[in-house]
């Protein structure tokens, strides 16, 4: 499939690629605003977002797309993340090391630069060119596949910079989570980062014909 490839700027365009991010607030609740722009992907049914303050509801029906945003420069040092999800309404569980079949419920995407690096993107640039840049680094924490809590797993589309942190096997239930970004930085790259420049949260069900009913909520960087 394309769609991870469309992220990264490799092939087939995105039908959103180019809105702009807007950033968001300083360190604190990162509210799921108007803010929040779509990407979306040809010959795919987008994902369902509801946007409503603190609380982001997700309805995914064989469909897979992404919202995301900018950080505003005077909360890129941000270290740690926290935020709560729910899933009523499962995929059932892939392999996440494969392209193809690698539905999730939920991902939490963190976009992290070295500081020269950063200071270079403008504020506008777009979720597919930022992706793309070679300095980027890209930790995904996801509720979904059929991997063991805490297994980092290299994506196969990103070209050994982004990974998938499990946080949470494939199935139903409601939990929170608080994250230390630069110790899993760490684990996955093998150094810490000095900027944090980009979120996106994702739900993906389109390769297992399934559904996702969810929700996240209090997403706060700290």
């Amino acid at each position: 499939m394309h769609r991870r490839d469309v992220l990264l700027g490799l092939s087939a365009a995105a039908a959103s690629a180019a809105l702009p991010l807007r950033p968001a607030r300083a360190l604190g609740l990162q509210p799921f605003d108007r803010g929040w722009q779509a990407l979306t992907f040809r010959s795919i049914p987008p994902t369902q977002y509801a946007l409503g303050g603190a609380r982001l509801g997700i309805v995914a029906e064989q469909s897979s797309s992404l919202i995301y945003r900018s950080v505003a420069p005077e909360a890129q040092g941000t270290a740690t993340a926290r935020w709560g999800w729910s899933v009523s309404e499962s995929v059932p569980g892939t392999d996440l090391s494969r392209r193809g079949g690698d539905d999730r419920n939920l991902s939490v995407y963190f976009v992290m630069m070295d500081a020269d690096s950063a200071a270079r993107v403008a504020p506008d640039t777009s979720l597919t060119r930022l992706m793309a840049n070679r300095s980027a680094r890209i930790l995904i924490y996801v509720w979904g596949g059929n991997h063991a809590p805490g297994s980092i797993i290299e994506s196969p589309y990103t070209r050994g910079r982004g990974v998938s942190v499990i946080r949470r096997a494939a199935g139903t239930g409601s939990h929170a989570e608080a994250v230390d970004l630069q110790a899993d930085h760490r684990r996955a790259f093998g150094t810490g980062y000095e900027a944090l420049v980009g979120l996106a949260v994702s739900s993906d069900s389109d390769d297992t014909g399934s559904v996702v009913r969810a929700e996240l909520r209090d997403l706060t960087l700290a």
